[in-house]
């Protein structure tokens, strides 16, 4: 063996570990600051739909979900999103087309609580429109990354 052939064999595999452990660091900082954004598009309308009248009041407790609950909320979700989104970026054959397999079906099962709270119709719709802002924000961007580095 040649000096250029052990350079060679020494650099292979660490370069391999790099550009997986660069796509993955790239997937997590893209999805970090996705979160960021879903969050506060999902505080801003919330707090619009606040503006023109909808109170959030949920019967069962007769408490009313505060502001700064959306962002929490939707920043834990995100979060597990862009898990999911690392996982199968790691594991999967196609990440891209499996994440939107699985985040279109959990979004539509996170419609479920709002439908079944017993909350006046413009909580429930409101609460509605407010599970599908980060779905909008968070879906197509993770997405679209996962498709640029894989291909």
């Amino acid at each position: 063996m040649n000096s250029t052939n052990e350079a060679a064999a020494v650099a292979g595999p660490a370069s391999g570990r790099t550009g997986r452990t660069h796509r993955l660091r790239g997937l997590a900082v893209t999805g970090l600051i996705a979160t960021l954004a879903a969050m506060v598009a999902t505080t801003l309308a919330a707090a619009l739909a606040q503006a023109v009248g909808v109170d959030f009041e949920i019967p069962e407790g007769g408490e009313t979900i505060p502001l700064p609950g959306f962002a929490v909320v939707t920043g834990f979700f995100s979060v597990v999103g862009v898990v999911i989104a690392l996982a199968l970026l790691r594991w999967s054959a196609r990440p891209a087309q499996r994440f939107v397999w699985t985040a279109v079906p959990l979004t539509a099962i996170s419609l479920v609580p709002p439908l079944v709270a017993g909350a006046d119709t413009a909580t429930t719709s409101a609460l509605l429109g407010l599970h599908l802002v980060p779905a909008a924000v968070m879906i197509p961007t993770l997405a679209r990354s996962l498709r640029t580095r894989t291909d």
